[in-house]
């Protein structure tokens, strides 16, 4: 119950953020100042909270390294293949990264701590450390290419270097692997702006949520939802399996990439050229399913 009451939690934000439109308060500008809110402090804040006290090389082992990363390319290959004639752009861009780009600081980390034990999330942290590592200049990368705003190579490189939160993350890891101390204001200041990302991103996704039925991609979102919730997962477990990981690692690998579609693609995708209303309405639609999914998975990993 308590996965479900999590997921049904964060739905419950989007459409508060919805209401908050429909009543006028979240206009155009409004979201828009949330949105940089998000992107330019609340997300880097999380990203670097996350993993400035956490020594990732020395958790990490070859196997996870190995698995995460070919669970998470094998599943953007996929998602290519199966976007690639999308014909608008900006939406073949945030298809590919929804498909792929997990959810793992908002909820997978934290729902692998109230439902497993510590073993489990001390590896869903490496989890996280890694997959973000890979999956946000990847998706910076896909959507800064992919979609209708063209840039030359360096450009692109450019905008990596820029990224805030790449920045943060790259950041976190460095200070955690060197064992660097933050004077303790300082880190209860940035936890403070860290917990703001979620309840932020999910007003501005709720806000932009606008649903013009008729001109909804069922195909689209659809594909998306099942790469994100069910292939990805799959490829997960088989991946996990094949390496023959302890019964921790393997528990914190499916379970953290079967995580629905991160809102911070939302972010990524009002910043970066991407389609945001579509963006907004596959996170809510893979955050649904994921109720069912993740119960599913939870159940059959315990």
């Amino acid at each position: 119950m308590e996965v479900v009451g999590r997921l049904l939690a964060l739905l419950a934000l989007l459409l508060v953020g919805t209401g908050l439109r429909v009543a006028g308060v979240l206009d155009a500008a409004r979201t828009a100042r949330l949105n940089d809110a998000a992107y330019y402090v609340a997300l880097p804040a999380l990203v670097f909270v996350s993993t400035y006290d956490r020594d990732v090389a020395a958790l990490v082992s070859p196997s996870l390294l190995v698995g995460l990363l070919f669970v998470l390319f094998a599943t953007a290959g996929v998602a290519w293949l199966a976007h690639r004639n999308r014909p608008r752009r900006p939406r073949r861009s945030v298809a590919v990264t929804q498909s792929y780009h997990s959810n793992l600081g908002y909820l997978g980390l934290p729902l692998v701590a109230a439902t497993f034990s510590d073993d489990v999330t001390a590896v869903a942290s490496v989890v996280l450390g890694v997959v973000s590592l890979a999956q946000v200049p990847l998706t910076v990368f896909v959507l800064t290419t992919v979609s209708d705003a063209d840039a030359s190579l360096a450009e692109e490189v450019a905008k990596l270097a820029r990224n805030p939160v790449l920045l943060a993350l790259v950041a976190g890891l460095v200070v955690g692997s060197v064992g660097l101390g933050l004077p303790g204001p300082a880190t209860a200041g940035l936890d403070a702006l860290g917990t703001l990302a979620l309840p932020i991103a999910l007003l501005c996704v709720g806000a932009s949520l606008d649903l013009d039925l008729p001109d909804v991609d069922a195909a689209a979102t659809g594909t998306v939802v099942a790469l994100k919730v069910v292939l990805m997962p799959a490829i997960a477990w088989a991946t996990f399996s094949l390496l023959a990981v302890d019964t921790a690692t393997f528990t914190a690998a499916v379970v953290m990439l079967g995580t629905p579609t991160a809102v911070s693609t939302y972010v990524f995708a009002t910043e970066l050229g991407g389609d945001e209303s579509f963006a907004s309405l596959n996170v809510f639609v893979t955050t649904l399913a994921s109720v069912g999914t993740l119960f599913v998975l939870i159940r059959a990993v315990s």
